[in-house]
Order: structure tokens, then sequence, then C-alpha cells
């Protein structure tokens, strides 16, 4: 990978940063103006992914075999305090030419403090991703270019504040994982529905948004009637004239001033 600015990648491969610093161990300072990153040479059980945010690898990524994916440790930009985290990043940005990272497949950013404008020009140039974890961040907008990563089979953004889906998620068509529970959203774009997300392998997550009544009406009697209802006539001309009104988006309920990535270093690391 090259460098870009006043910024370098070091790879670690073979091992997962710990989700816990031992006791007594201070994990080596990257030199400012770096970034640090470690990419794991996945072994272990097919089908397992790694504990990180929580999530388990699903069937349907089984076949990767050794996929490579990524977790952001550390970024260090120039002239800036050291940080070091190994499971909550405290990341605010990401660096210039990020996404230039070769052959990536799985880009784990959960539980950070990004947003639309967090994301570098050339973020979804990375359209070997298979799977992206954006949960627990800051995000009240999906960049339309979402619809450029045309292989995801995974796309995790809950717990964000986003209080729309550009219609470009539709040329996600080979996605098989939807999470976008926990946010501000009141309406579904209707080309959401030219995805298979309603099968017994297929996961499609929405609670804990503030839905305007159809489709909370629709969500009361299941997943498969929410699908059918955003591709029918009546929706899209409902929606269009929603988006027409242009209403102002609900206000922000989730107090994130107690994430750990919110706090000071000092206080983290207690």
């Amino acid at each position: 990978m090259g460098r870009g600015g006043a910024w370098q990648a070091r790879v670690a491969v073979g091992s997962r940063p710990p989700s816990r610093r031992p006791t007594g161990c201070r994990p080596a300072a990257a030199p400012r103006g770096h970034v640090q990153v470690a990419e794991e040479d996945r072994g272990g059980e097919p089908g397992e992914e790694p504990a990180r945010g929580g999530h388990v690898r699903p069937r349907h990524l089984q076949h990767a075999g050794r996929a490579r994916p990524l977790y952001v440790v550390s970024y260090h930009a120039a002239g800036s305090e050291s940080q070091q985290a190994y499971n909550m990043n405290r990341l605010n940005t990401l660096p210039r030419g990020f996404g230039s990272l070769p052959a990536l497949e799985v880009l784990d950013l959960t539980y950070n403090n990004l947003n639309e404008n967090s994301l570098p020009g050339n973020f979804f140039y990375l359209t070997t991703l298979r799977a992206l974890y954006l949960s627990d961040n800051d995000f009240e907008i999906l960049p339309p270019d979402i619809g450029k990563l045309t292989k995801l089979q995974i796309l995790s953004l809950r717990d964000n504040d986003l209080v729309s889906l550009p219609k470009e998620i539709g040329e996600l068509t080979q996605l098989k994982e939807l999470h976008i529970q926990g946010n501000r959203l009141t309406v579904l774009p209707p080309e959401l529905g030219n995805l298979d997300l309603t099968g017994q392998k297929q996961v499609f997550k929405a609670e804990n948004n503030p839905w305007v009544t159809p489709i909370a009406d629709q969500f009361q009697l299941g997943v498969s009637h929410v699908f059918e209802y955003i591709r029918s006539e009546t929706y899209k001309y409902l929606y269009g004239r929603h988006m027409q009104a242009n209403p102002e988006p609900p206000k922000k309920n989730n107090d994130k001033s107690k994430k750990i990535s919110r706090k000071p270093l000092a206080a983290k690391n207690k």
C-alpha cells in the first residue's frame, strides 16, 4: 500500500488486536503521522468471525476461506497526541488514501466517532469489500456512493443517527445482511425493495426507528410484508410526496456522550 500525505500504514499480519490490554503492558506507539492497522490472517474454524464488536461471521461468508479483515488499531495524525486503543478506537476521521487498500474484504469501523464527513474521497473505491461494519458511529447520511460497493454481503449501520437511506442502496444486490436498527429513520427508499432480504438465510434488522405509521404497521406483520409494501406503487407515490415535503428529521434521542470513544484518553484507560 502506498503513502498518502503525512501518513503511512503499518500492517501486522497473523494476529488480532487484543480486546483488552494485558496488565502491565503498554503497546508500542506508532510514529506520529502514521496509521497503525492490524490485518488478520484468519485461522480457526470456518464460518467464525472474530468477536470484535460482537459480530459473528455468517455462514454465507464461509467460502471466503482465509479472508483478511482489517481492523484500525490507532490513528496518529501528524502533530497530534499519540492515541492507542485496541478495541474502541476514538477515530473522528479516516486518513486520506484509506480507500486504496487492495483486495480488502472485511472492514470493521464499529464504535468510533465517524460520520459522513469523516470518509476520504476514495473510501468507496474499496470495491472488493464483502462486509462493512459502521455501527455505533455518528452517521446522519449514508453517502450515495455506497452503491459502488456492489460485492457487499453484510452492511451494518446500527446505532448511528441516520435520517435517511440513499436509493443507491438498492444497487447492493448481493447483500444478505442489513442492520439499520437504532437510527432516526422514518421511511425506506423504494429501491430497497430490489434486494432479497426476507429469506431464511437473509437478515434485516430495523427496530428502534421512528417509522411512519404505514411502515410501522407492516413491521407488525413481518419483514416480508415491509418489503412487499415498499415495492408497491402506492408506497412509491407516498414516498415521493414525503420526500418532496422535506419534513424535519426526528430529534436525536441517543445520548452518546457516555460512549467510551467520547471520553478523554486518560479516563478511557482506567
